[in-house]
């Protein structure tokens, strides 16, 4: 599923013009993507949880020449389902 597809099935089922739930929904992308570059955690209730995780650095290995290689420590965006998801996904 894409944005659009999430867009136009909101349309579908509201009396809400396309444009302007294209518009919601890109802010609330957004406002998730701000909070979680600020270092902020971002729980929805009933659908889950987005947190910021550190990977520390490792040894890694360059698959063509088989050279070791330093990967420096990064941060990852992770996300945790909550228990509604978990349920309905079972």
């Amino acid at each position: 599923m894409t944005k659009k597809d999430i867009v136009i099935k909101i349309t579908d089922q509201t009396a809400i013009k396309q444009v302007d739930v294209k518009k919601v929904v890109q802010k609330t992308f957004d406002a998730i993507v701000e909070s979680l570059a600020q270092g902020e955690k971002v729980e929805l209730r009933n659908f889950g949880v987005f947190k910021i995780r550190e990977r520390r650095a490792r040894t890694g290995r360059n698959p063509r020449t088989g050279q070791t290689v330093p990967v420096p420590p990064r941060k990852v965006a992770i996300f945790k389902p909550g228990l509604e998801m978990k349920k309905k996904i079972k």
